[in-house]
């Protein structure tokens, strides 16, 4: 069953099952057909995401446990929902006293049955797994370790004893275990197995091994079979050593249940078209809706005028492909130095198999990899292992990026080893194991280097306009047209009907309606200009850097409509994250306490106030804006519910939302209560979502999508689109530029001639099939949702 509309819900110890199962009536007269949950199986504990699981066995018990799951799937039942679940196939907690099978492997070696499950290079360790746990080099935090009974404790950390070695000397012991403790700093360069991005709390699985997918997934399949679950959400299958395959494994298993896959797609790059999945859990939709509402001119704008007052030099971001570049070289030296050592000692070792290959020297094979990874224009290559290579993707290491990468050799005939990566990472030579080996980590190393280079570091170095800094967006190209939208949106009713649209997530960087107000500001730079400055001069304390100032003021003034008193406690944690992960000034690893205390100073005293000059300031300017904030926020909202695809919405944005990076977007879940206002973003919300139920198939696979456009002087403002014949959106985008040029003047928008079509929006408001004044279409509010009207029955043929 395909969902109409999926609601996701963030299940942690606060918000457990039971939590949930009293939001089912409340969401089921929203109008959503599924809950989506986050991850279920048992995790760290007091974990508040649940992607760091210990236990696929079992139903987390914090949650509520299995029967806790089951219940809760009993009640959505009972109202007409079904459940989705957020799967992580790709690593596991690298906590050994609650994982048992990475502690079985730490216990016994590369001999445990369990030492499959992960990807661990024993020989690069001489035999022994690195664990970066120690706060210290070993020698300073000998005092600290202690053995009980077959354990060896660390603080609160345990790691099992190989057996028969508990009664020896601290050094000997230590010496005689299949891992080594070591100081946390040694990750970077010494970590031998796979892990998560950069964070070696989470191990990398090898679920390509049958054996290994059939226990991690076996707990799952059953959810499924037992009709508990209904659809899936796959995290991160970019860190697979083959999506494809396990995606075909997985949908075979699940008997082809509605799956979508957290991919981020690049520009225009596609979904794999041979993955057998509904499509993607929807940020490729996200980065279009957001362009529809951002102006371009005025973005460029917006980019001089941040030149001009943040001098961003070097690595403070003044443009973007050289931010992204400067970004990607500092995350593949530095924080993957050891993945790309693994990778260049795989290179070698296929070259010295290989006499045609050999006397590429190591350094060589080292440099032409870190070059190559870095010019990967995507997240990853998808090469099959022992399958030929396609076209698309050759296109990921294209020939630009083989010539670039050469030239940074000063010695033509040593670029050669450029050469031979690249055909490595396509799977063009070697052979056995080490090809297929090379294959999958180039490409899991890649999709790391690109999450970590742009989504966590670039996006907070290059920050002219922060609504354009989320998850699968294009920042140095924010804006979308309306013809780009519909060419977009064309493509997905054709190619993926069924896939997942989304707009705030449990990973967006700002929620939609914080981004939908800043985006106003690419409609008003010189205004914007001119408020810095003011600000400037009221704020009591300076930024420590004018990069900051932008960001910390842009943030705030998206957040406008948070109540003054979390306006510290939210964007006090959110900025502080954010100078940390650009890593200019100060960095989660080496932090600069002085430059943090000048940031948290400045935030607290500025853009985090809650009185004073410079917080009357941004207020004056906030509600003088508020009209085109609303109209974005409306406008976005609509082409969501409505474009093709199956909406998904996070906990609480039926409502006008304010969250920014997590932990702040992760808070637990309140239900508006019943007697509570109702705002016209819920309206909204509520109208499509019931109608999207009501009317299935005007949305689903054999539903089609059809651009309407505006003729008159104002056209470009319109964006409209008919579902099926039935259904049109209308929305008004780049409104305040609109009320500049002094509004519709005549414009006129065409609806289907077969009408009449009546506004469920404003109930009454009725229009005949042909030209209406947009004017009188946008009459009450910013947008229109049309049904053709049956006569002798109600809106629409359901």
């Amino acid at each position: 069953m395909t969902p109409t509309a999926t609601y996701r819900l963030q299940l942690q110890p606060d918000f457990p099952f039971s939590a949930a199962g009293h939001t089912v009536p409340y969401l089921a007269a929203l109008g959503v057909s599924h809950l989506h949950l986050s991850p279920v199986l048992e995790a760290v504990p007091g974990s508040t995401h649940g992607y760091d699981v210990v236990d696929h066995s079992r139903v987390r018990a914090e949650l509520g446990g299995e029967e806790g799951l089951r219940q809760l799937a009993r009640t959505a039942q009972q109202h007409g929902l079904g459940l989705v679940l957020d799967i992580v196939p790709n690593h596991m907690a690298a906590v050994p006293r609650h994982n048992r099978a990475l502690w079985e492997t730490l216990r016994e070696g590369p001999g445990s049955p369990y030492a499959r499950w992960f990807d661990i290079d024993w020989a690069a360790g001489g035999g022994k797994v690195l664990l970066p746990v120690l706060a210290g080099r070993i020698g300073d935090e000998r005092e600290r370790l202690r053995v009980d009974g077959e354990v060896l404790r660390y603080g609160e950390q345990e790691f099992p004893l190989r057996a028969g070695t508990a009664a020896l000397e601290l050094t000997e012991l230590l010496d005689a275990q299949h891992y080594r403790l070591g100081w946390w700093r040694l990750a970077r360069t010494e970590l031998n197995y796979r892990r998560f991005f950069t964070i070696s709390d989470l191990i990398g699985l090898r679920v390509e091994d049958p054996e290994v997918f059939a226990a991690t997934h076996g707990k799952i399949l059953e959810l499924v079979r037992d009709g508990v679950v209904e659809g899936l959400r796959i995290d991160h299958p970019d860190g697979l050593a083959d999506p494809g395959s396990y995606l075909e494994r997985l949908g075979e298993a699940a008997g082809g249940r509605w799956t979508v896959v957290e991919k981020i797609l690049t520009g225009a790059e596609p979904l794999p078209a041979g993955w057998a999945v509904a499509g993607t859990t929807g940020y490729d939709a996200l980065h279009r809706i957001d362009g529809l509402f951002t102006d371009p001119m005025g973005a460029a704008e917006l980019l001089g005028r941040y030149r001009e007052y943040a001098n961003p030099a070097g690595d403070r971001g003044g443009y973007w492909t050289a931010t992204v570049r400067r970004a990607a070289y500092r995350v593949v030296t530095h924080e993957l130095a050891a993945e790309t050592g693994h990778l260049t000692r795989l290179a070698v070792r296929i070259c010295e198999a290989d006499p045609a290959l050999r006397d590429h020297a190591p350094w060589a094979l080292h440099t032409a990899v870190r070059e190559l990874l870095v010019r990967v224009p995507v997240y990853r290559p998808y090469v099959a292992a022992g399958g030929p290579c396609t076209e698309a993707a050759e296109a990921t290491l294209p020939d630009t990026a083989v010539r670039d990468a050469r030239a940074m050799f000063s010695v033509p005939e040593e670029s050669a080893a450029v050469d031979v990566v690249r055909d490595l990472a396509l799977g063009r030579l070697g052979g056995g194991p080490d090809r297929a080996a090379f294959c999958a980590r180039f490409a899991q190393t890649a999709s790391a280097l690109r999450a970590k280079s742009v989504e966590d570091t670039a996006y907070y170095r290059y920050v002219p306009l922060v609504s354009a800094t989320e998850v699968g967006g294009d920042p140095g190209l924010p804006a979308v047209t309306p013809e780009e939208f519909h060419a977009f949106c064309a493509r997905m009713a054709r190619d993926w009907p069924a896939t997942g649209t989304a707009l705030t997530t449990h990973d967006t960087k700002r929620s939609a309606d914080v981004r939908a107000r800043v985006a106003v500001l690419s409609q008003c730079p010189d205004q914007w200009s001119e408020l810095l400055t003011e600000l400037g001069r009221a704020a009591p304390t300076a930024a420590p850097d004018p990069q900051l100032a932008w960001q910390a003021w842009q943030t705030a003034f998206g957040c406008a409509g948070l109540p003054a008193a979390e306006i510290a406690g939210r964007l006090e944690p959110a900025l502080l994250k954010a100078v940390r992960e650009a890593g200019l000034f100060t960095s989660w690893t080496e932090p600069d306490p002085v430059y943090e205390r000048a940031v948290t100073d400045f935030v607290a005293a500025g853009p985090a106030a809650d009185t004073g000059p410079a917080r009357a300031a941004l207020e004056r300017f906030a509600a003088a804006l508020e009209t085109f904030a609303q109209d974005n926020i409306m406008g976005a909202a609509l082409v969501q519910l409505t474009m093709p695809g199956v909406p998904d919405l996070y906990q609480g944005t039926e409502r006008e939302y304010i969250a920014l990076v997590d932990p702040d977007n992760r808070r637990p879940f309140h239900r508006p209560p019943e007697d509570g206002p109702v705002d016209e973003k819920a309206s909204l919300t509520g109208a499509a979502l019931r109608l999207r139920r009501e009317r299935p198939e005007l949305f689903g696979e054999s539903g089609t999508y059809t651009p309407l456009a505006a003729q008159g002087p104002a056209a470009a403002h319109c964006l409209a689109f008919c579902r099926s014949g039935e259904v049109v959106t209308a929305v008004t985008r780049l409104s305040l530029r609109l009320a500049e040029s002094g509004g519709w003047r005549g414009t006129e928008l065409a609806l289907p001639d077969d009408g009449p079509w009546t506004d469920l929006l404003t109930p009454g408001r009725e229009y005949a099939g042909g030209p209406v004044d947009v004017a009188e279409l946008f009459a009450e509010r910013p947008v229109a949702l049309l049904s053709r009207v049956v006569r002798g029955g109600s809106a629409g043929r359901g």
